[in-house]
């Protein structure tokens, strides 16, 4: 592929008769400064841990805040309407009640808010409470989801972060917040807190107006300033990890210091949406650029969440992303067509995802990327908007900690085991929202199997995970005939400081399955076989396994268990390719194979290949769990209603699925008693 071929920063673009000159010029942040406030008053409103009295409820997820049905917008007129309706709709269902009535200080446990980018849940909070007339206040303990966090900060909700407070408090209390200090008060029980501090930048945007206002006062400056990336040199370079040395290099102000804690201004390379995510994201460049004066900036749109419901609101969701592409002129790749691919597989494949990129994505698997050797990060619709606005985010960097993998797989073992066993090692704590560096010291580990592991940082709550491009890397970019990369090559720190160091035994992974309802609720699959589990339903597929080389495995594991007398899937079997792409490829010969397609492989047992698309994943469309049904899946979440309401989701690699479809009861391929060939089934 020719360097001008690839996809590379551009500087902003302006519309046809637009000049600098009819671009508004920047304010202070000062002229925006909301002093003097008012303190918002309020009862509490506890989530209670039903498991644990007296216990406040932990690990509050955005599928509970707001669920996949309600995260819809017919136009961009009514963004809120459904947010609103659906907060909190099956894990409390009179919280709109109870707000209106006054109990506006929302309390959890620690880690509230995990999960998803979809910036539907802190707007649809935020909202609840303003059409009373009321303001809400997030209290909740240690490790909040930092998207949300982030998109709460951007929206104007105020969020705080204090154990102390979430400990003492009870039913009934009554709380005072002052929105300029954020001094929390509990004046039943005459306590005063001091929440963990913001940073400087995270403040001042909290105070100043939000993402909205910040964007204004940074357009003008952003659409005259021609990006720049500069890497470190050998010196410095070599006390910095390798998110470190991007984040360095994408630096906006070039003199901003690279460490822990701190938020910068970071130039992306790729600012994705899905069609879920866009209509927010597009009202927010609406709002900060006027709309008609530029293009958005790295901008590209997937269609992959809400496509082939069937419903009227989702379609009309989709024409909103549909119309802004058109009038933006953004085309293939950087828009994709329902059906075109999952954008977690779809924009790699296209070539818009390279190492040493920095990618903002409005999606929270969007931490794949880190696969590929670039910094991906999940974020919400107001960030993107804003980085369609300027070209860049604030990003606050968060503390290293690498992983790094000696010993040799055993059989069957796949990146998705590998990850679950992380999971379940890291347990309720998981990664501490650090940025994970991942280092595969015998280079054992396939393109495939680092996309599953960095796709699910997203569920180990961590700002991101990364493998440093190496010979595995380089060559896969080689197969696709892109040699000449923008970036050069980057490797971590010699001195490089990691909060946690730590080496991850790949010989002591075994198949692994994940109960409900948590990817960290993990154990050998050996172990559940003997429960002889049954289930209802069997999907490989999704961004965390729906490449091409996921399901040859599975067909690799149906093709033996063939030959060991397996003929007929024992339930329903369904399978999600990842990209138009790779559903096409699975319709040719393949010699591992012995002549045979995956496709064809599939079909023979009984297995339907739909479209690639998210939906089952997250409980939407026909393949959606229904109550009381049971799935094992390749999927990347398994949290309480995620596939369906009323179901339950296990989660395993695409051979352990295949296998478990063939036994009719959840096992890994081991209990199809078939012979292991290493060069047969080794990746």
């Amino acid at each position: 592929m020719k360097k001008e071929a690839l996809h590379i920063i551009r500087p902003a673009r302006l519309k046809p008769g637009v000049t600098m000159e009819s671009i508004s010029g920047a304010r202070s942040a000062e002229s925006d400064a909301r002093g003097d406030r008012e303190r918002i008053r309020g009862k509490a409103l506890i989530f209670w841990d039903p498991k644990r009295p007296g216990r406040k409820l932990d690990a509050i997820d955005t599928d509970q805040i707001t669920p996949a049905k309600d995260c819809v917008s017919e136009s961009l007129d009514s963004l809120d309407e459904k947010w609103k309706e659906g907060a909190f709709r099956y894990l409390m269902p009179d919280f709109r009640k109870r707000v209106h009535g006054g109990e506006t200080f929302v309390i959890a446990g620690n880690r509230f808010a995990i999960g998803s980018s979809r910036e539907m849940s802190p707007a649809g909070l935020k909202a609840v409470a303003e059409e009373a007339g009321l303001e809400m206040v997030i209290i909740c303990a240690d490790n909040m989801g930092d998207i949300f966090r982030r998109n709460a900060f951007n929206l104007g909700l105020h969020v705080v972060q204090c154990p102390e407070a979430v400990e003492e408090a009870g039913d009934g209390d009554s709380f005072s917040f002052d929105p300029d200090s954020r001094q929390l008060v509990n004046e039943t029980r005459q306590k005063f807190y001091e929440p963990i501090p913001l940073t400087a930048k995270e403040d001042e945007i909290r105070r100043t107006g939000g993402i909205y206002a910040l964007g204004r006062r940074e357009f003008r400056a952003s659409v005259e300033t021609e990006p720049a990336i500069v890497w470190p040199d050998t010196e410095t370079a070599k006390k910095l990890t390798t998110t470190e040395q991007i984040i360095w290099a994408h630096r906006v102000d070039k003199d901003a210091e690279v460490k822990p804690g701190n938020t910068l201004r970071v130039y992306a390379d790729l600012l994705p949406a899905s069609d879920g995510t866009a209509p927010f994201a597009i009202h927010t460049f609406n709002q900060i650029t006027g709309g008609a004066t530029i293009f958005p900036r790295q901008a590209a749109v997937a269609n992959d969440h809400f496509v082939f419901t069937g419903l009227d609101a989702d379609d009309k969701q989709t024409g909103i992303g549909r119309q802004f592409a058109a009038a933006q002129d953004m085309v293939k790749p950087y828009y994709a067509n329902p059906g075109d691919g999952i954008f977690h597989f779809y924009f790699p494949e296209q070539g818009l995802v390279m190492p040493g990129q920095f990618i903002p994505g409005a999606d929270s698997h969007s931490r794949a990327y880190g696969a590929y050797g670039a910094i991906g990060i999940g974020v919400g619709s107001t960030t993107l908007g804003f980085g369609w606005s300027t070209g860049y985010a604030y990003f606050t960097l968060a503390k290293a900690r690498r992983v790094r993998f000696s010993g040799k797989l055993l059989p069957w073992v796949a990146g998705k085991d590998i990850v679950l066993k992380l999971l379940e090692r890291w347990g309720e704590k998981q990664s501490q929202g650090m940025s994970i560096e991942f280092v595969d010291q015998d280079l054992q580990l396939p393109m495939p199997y680092r996309n599953t592991i960095c796709n699910m940082m997203a569920e180990a709550e961590s700002q991101n995970g990364i493998f440093a491009p190496d010979d595995i890397t380089y060559k896969w970019y080689r197969a696709k005939g892109m040699t000449d990369l923008p970036y050069p090559p980057i490797r971590p720190g010699t001195e490089a400081v990691y909060a946690i160091d730590e080496t991850f035994d790949l010989s002591e992974v075994r198949p692994m399955i994940a109960r409900p309802f948590s990817p960290a609720n993990s154990q050998p699959a050996a172990e559940v076989a003997q429960e002889r589990l049954t289930f209802d339903k069997a999907f490989i597929g999704s961004c965390t396994n729906g490449s091409y080389h996921d399901l040859l495995q599975a067909a690799l594991v149906i093709q033996g268990a063939k030959e060991a007398g397996y003929r007929q899937a024992k339930t329903e079997f369904v399978i999600f390719p990842g990209s138009i792409g790779v559903k096409q490829q699975i319709e040719k010969p393949d010699s591992r194979l012995r002549g045979e397609s995956i496709a064809d492989i599939l079909r023979s047992v009984g297995a339907g290949i739909r479209e690639s698309w998210c939906g089952p994943c997250f409980g939407q469309g026909p393949d959606a769990l229904k109550q009381g049904q049971r799935a094992i899946t390749t999927f990347n979440r398994n949290w309480q209603n995620r596939m369906g309401i009323g179901g339950e989701g296990f989660l395993a690699s695409p051979a352990v699925v295949a296998a478990s479809a063939l036994l009719g009861y959840m096992a890994s391929p081991a209990e199809l008693n078939i012979p292991w060939e290493a060069s047969r089934f080794e990746p």
